[in-house]
């Protein structure tokens, strides 16, 4: 019997002829050029052995029933077979013997199949721990993961006890060549697709961390904001449209609060709070990182919500996401200013011309932000301290003229 690379082959052991003529019939596996025979139990007369048929040419029922069994070999070893390549990634033929006589096998487990393990235990985390928009990015990572594992190996996982450091160099490279994508989304994607591999490393089924010498590659991160002369020209120009206004009303409330756009949109009554210092505070937790933030409700922000407290029944005008882009695109037309707003963008305004700008440390704005660290406060905004220094060499070197 012959499957893909399986060949199942019956033979004598004249070798091992008995005193009453008779010598043992073996079977031989063989899977992927290796090699694994076993005695069936069964012994004939070499002279009733019709070795190409690989069965008895005797009609005697006792022969008979010698190739019934081994048919019945045969089948069991394919259904082994057929079994083993539904439930692991890779198994031998002696994988396939063990099977077949009942004999428990350590099974591989595959990269593919404990990612997906993975993403099972963070789906019951949403609304708890995380977000549905953050399980739906690993779950794209899983995705490119296993179209990177079928396009270099041919197979649909991969043993995580293979996983080395030219995996990821591959990964990363399929991702730019055959995805087209970008760096920084190349990055996103190795980076979600190491929490999984962290957890393997920690439960033993990897051996070493390939990431441990692993470097992504460089992303030159320029952060877009409002300078201090367009915040200003925003809030005084005269936009006549309601739905312009509340738009733009919306942008400028998070330019002084930094709130991303599903904090803004949830912002209720039970998130004003009164501060330690007399003042009124925002306060709520990330959604993205699930971070309690605390913001104090500066002036204008406090004059926004001020003025949508008889109109809405919400703190404030709640809108889509991407109806507001598009509304800003129009805005940006309107009041002349020359750079793609999105509501992101007010968010880096809050970071950068509101705080940074006015000498709040950077420890502070990486807390007011909600970051998860201030590693990446430093990352995006280091350069924004730079020009703020810049600036400041700038002005005192025309005093000391």
């Amino acid at each position: 019997m012959k499957q893909n690379n399986l060949s199942v082959l019956f033979f004598l052991k004249k070798d091992k002829t008995n005193k009453q003529g008779t010598c043992p019939i073996y079977c031989r596996i063989t899977y992927l050029k290796n090699r694994k025979q076993f005695s069936t139990g069964e012994f004939i007369n070499p002279l009733e052995w019709n070795a190409k048929k690989q069965k008895t040419s005797s009609k005697t029922i006792a022969n008979q029933q010698i190739n019934l069994q081994i048919e019945i070999i045969s089948a069991n070893i394919k259904k082994a077979y057929l079994q083993l390549q539904l439930s692991m990634v890779e198994f031998t033929a002696e994988d396939i013997l063990n099977f077949y006589i009942g004999k428990s096998i350590v099974k591989e487990v595959g990269v593919i199949k404990y990612f997906k393990r993975f993403l099972d235990k963070k789906e019951k985390l949403i609304g708890i721990d995380i977000e549905l928009a953050t399980w739906k990015k690993f779950n794209y990572a899983c995705s490119q993961t296993q179209d990177f594992i079928k396009w270099k190996f041919g197979k649909n996982d991969q043993p995580l006890s293979k996983l080395k450091l030219q995996f990821l160099h591959d990964f990363e490279y399929y991702l730019k060549t055959e995805r087209k994508q970008s760096q920084v989304t190349i990055n996103k994607c190795i980076q979600r697709f190491r929490k999984p591999i962290k957890e393997a490393l920690g439960e033993g089924y990897v051996d070493k961390d390939p990431f441990a010498l692993y470097k992504p590659g460089k992303v030159r991160k320029e952060v877009v904001f409002l300078t201090v002369d367009e915040l200003k020209t925003l809030e005084t120009f005269n936009i006549i449209q309601p739905r312009l206004q509340i738009v733009r009303d919306l942008f400028i409330f998070c330019c002084y609060t930094g709130l991303a756009f599903n904090e803004m949109n949830s912002l209720d009554n039970e998130h004003i709070v009164n501060g330690f210092d007399g003042n009124q505070w925002i306060q709520m937790k990330r959604k993205k990182t699930n971070k309690p933030i605390s913001v104090p409700l500066l002036p204008k922000a406090k004059d926004i919500l001020e003025k949508y407290l008889a109109t809405t029944s919400s703190l404030l005008p709640r809108m889509s996401n991407q109806k507001i882009n598009s509304y800003l695109k129009e805005i940006a037309a309107i009041v002349g200013i020359n750079k793609v707003i999105t509501h992101h963008m007010a968010r880096k305004t809050f970071a950068s011309t509101v705080l940074l700008y006015n000498d709040v440390p950077m420890e502070i704005v990486s807390e007011l932000l909600g970051h998860s660290s201030i590693k990446i406060t430093q990352e995006y905004y280091g350069k924004v301290v730079q020009k703020r220094v810049g600036l400041e060499i700038s002005n005192l070197t025309k005093k000391l003229r």
